[in-house]
């Protein structure tokens, strides 16, 4: 399988709404209405796919900034540490009172979750002119839908300036099932979506048929299925891989960030598609034993070592 690729290096624009996330762990369940329930431990860390996916490219030796807006308030600057200490560049990251608070709760039982977020001022930063004409920039990874749909040029814009686009749709209930959501979607190169977004955008509950749908869109579509591992279209053609073995799953939140910044690194540096994404999985895999989207600094040899393992095992390959 072949991808028309970019130049190999250069830098990823991440962009989508940055959160302060508030992460409760070791919940006996979820709470109900009228209940109170109280978790074992708690972490505030800096959230949204932008963020973990441009903290995780940097870790895996690319070089990535964040295309977002932060706020003023108390929670926001909480964040400023984390940021600082990211290693992201962090040039376009724009400042304003109306971007904040803007906070998710992350309620995490076992290996399931569920999320209250809170949206704040607008998705598009003022840098946004400056960071797609910089002239390092060569990749503009899109973490949210919703942002697209608050910025409807965005992906022409990026091309305009000789950029290749990636999107993770990112589930949203009022977007997720838009008739035109793919329309919108338009010269975007790699499309990230997991496998319950693949089957409601594409209006199909077969995941492999939903993949080949998209992939008349789409140069490229590799879908997250979770302990299913993950499966890659290209034309006629796709292949899935297995999930990765796990020594313990802390918290999933990211783990789809975590894919698409070994996937995207891969495929940016030239690796092949079945390449990119057995490393996608090893990235996903090593995020969920840490709490957060960015908990753990990614090693770029064990994610080698993992993504090796997985190209040992047979491929299943469908043309």
């Amino acid at each position: 399988m072949t991808s028309r690729l970019p130049r190999p290096d250069g830098l990823v624009l991440s962009t989508g709404r940055l959160y302060c996330d508030l992460v409760f762990r070791g919940l006996d369940a979820m709470p109900r209405l009228g209940e109170e329930r109280f978790a074992d431990e708690v972490a505030v860390v800096p959230g949204g796919g932008g963020f973990i996916t441009a903290a995780h490219l940097v870790g895996l030796g690319r070089a990535a900034a964040l295309l977002a807006r932060l706020g003023e308030d108390p929670f926001s600057q909480s964040l400023l540490p984390a940021l600082e200490g990211s290693g992201i560049d962090l040039a376009f990251l724009e400042r304003a009172a109306d971007a904040g608070p803007q906070l998710t709760v992350a309620m995490v039982q076992d290996s399931e979750r569920a999320f209250l977020s809170r949206r704040a001022g607008a998705a598009r930063p003022a840098t946004l002119p400056a960071a797609l004409g910089d002239v390092r920039a060569c990749h503009l990874h899109i973490a949210e839908f919703a942002t697209l749909a608050e910025i409807p040029p965005l992906v022409t814009d990026a091309r305009h300036h000789g950029l290749t686009v990636s999107l993770d749709p990112s589930w949203d209930d009022t977007l997720i099932r838009s008739p035109d959501l793919v329309a919108r979607c338009t010269g975007v190169d790699v499309f990230l979506p997991n496998a319950s977004e693949a089957r409601a955008i594409a209006a199909c509950d077969d995941l492999d048929e939903a993949g080949r749908r998209l992939a008349r869109h789409f140069s490229l579509v590799a879908i997250k299925d979770g302990g299913a591992g993950a499966r890659l279209y290209q034309g006629n053609e796709h292949l899935t891989l297995p999930a990765a073995p796990c020594q313990a799953v802390l918290d999933t939140t990211g783990a789809g960030d975590a894919f698409n910044a070994g996937f995207l690194a891969a495929w940016l540096a030239g690796r092949t598609p079945e390449r990119a994404l057995a490393e996608g999985i090893a990235c996903g895999t090593l995020s969920v034993q840490s709490v957060g989207g960015a908990g753990r600094k990614l090693d770029p040899r064990q994610v080698a070592r993992i993504a090796d393992q997985l190209l040992e095992t047979p491929l299943r390959r469908h043309g």
